[in-house]
């Protein structure tokens, strides 16, 4: 039952939240999908949530990173980042993985102030750079509490 809420979070994560207008959603590297989202995470269930350790708040947010050669089969990668207001006000981010079958995601909790418009800075590592090569990235996004 866990792994078709997961699922069911995924596919509204990466396809349901039209907030990026005209910007994909992934970043193409060679052979890999780079999947992100930034998303309120008042969007987990209380349950996932608590099994996650994942705190739940109106201004409380999540990063949401995924590689993938194949859909739905993620690459185990280390990741680092960090977010930043437009006031340069930075948080590193602490990616964790959640494994669902064959799925893996990386998620970074972080904080906001409503309308907060966020720079995401990513930095994908692969101990083996022959499969995916490390590749860094910025994405934008405005955050509102709820």
């Amino acid at each position: 039952m866990q792994t078709l809420k997961w699922q069911l979070i995924f596919l509204f994560i990466f396809f349901g939240d039209n907030t990026y207008a005209n910007d994909s959603i992934f970043k193409q590297v060679g052979e890999y999908k780079i999947f992100f989202s930034a998303f309120n995470s008042s969007f987990i269930p209380p349950d996932i949530a608590s099994s996650y350790k994942i705190v739940r708040g109106k201004d409380r947010g999540l990063v949401n990173v995924s590689i993938m050669k194949d859909i739905a089969v993620g690459v185990p990668v280390q990741i680092k980042g960090e977010v930043s207001n437009i006031l340069q006000q930075s948080q590193k981010l602490k990616f964790f993985p959640v494994q669902e079958g064959k799925s893996l995601y990386y998620l970074a909790p972080f904080e906001f102030d409503n309308e907060d418009y966020l720079t995401f800075s990513i930095n994908i590592e692969h101990e083996n750079k022959i499969e995916i090569p490390n590749y860094t990235f910025k994405f934008q996004k405005k955050m509102y509490t709820d």
